[in-house]
């Protein structure tokens, strides 16, 4: 998530630094990115990480690290650095904590990547899935995995027309 919630992510500057940063962090620290979903103040996403290696929180520490840097002329706010961003040497890109969660199953992966997919109609930015395009919804659209209608249209009503 941003600091203060700040609807810049999709922004392409940072889009084009969190590309690279991902980059940058895999040639060293391998991850498959199993699914992902970027929004204008948050982002989720499921990651496999190779085996006996638990190191997420230092993945994704080197990946803000390299954002805020190659981002800061641009979204550093001078006026919000506190003792405490000062102390920990955080930008004022990102928030400080995040949330983690190890998948348990098969379901549990399912489950989590419908929920990452359908983000931006939960959030009201778009009505289909399909119309988000910071998403891995459309790699799995071409890999058969979903139909491009997948989860409906939240404009449309459910269930039949009752009206005539």
């Amino acid at each position: 998530m941003t600091y203060r919630r700040q609807q810049i992510l999709c922004d392409l500057q940072i889009r084009t630094a969190l590309r690279q940063a991902i980059k940058t962090v895999r040639e060293k620290y391998p991850f498959k990115i199993e699914a992902w979903v970027l929004l204008p103040d948050h982002l989720h996403c499921i990651w496999t990480l190779p085996p006996d290696d638990v190191n997420y929180s230092f993945r994704w520490g080197m990946i803000k690290r390299l954002v805020s840097r190659a981002c800061a002329k641009d979204y550093k706010r001078h006026d919000w650095i506190n003792a405490s961003k000062r102390k920990y040497r955080e930008s004022t890109i990102w928030q400080r904590r995040y949330w983690e969660h190890q998948i348990r199953n098969e379901q549990d992966f399912a489950r989590h990547v419908d929920y990452i997919h359908y983000n931006p109609v939960k959030h009201g930015i778009c009505n289909r899935v399909m119309d988000w395009p910071y998403s891995t919804f459309h790699r799995e659209v071409a890999r058969g995995i979903y139909t491009e209608d997948w989860a409906g249209d939240k404009t449309k009503p459910v269930g039949g027309d009752f009206g005539e």
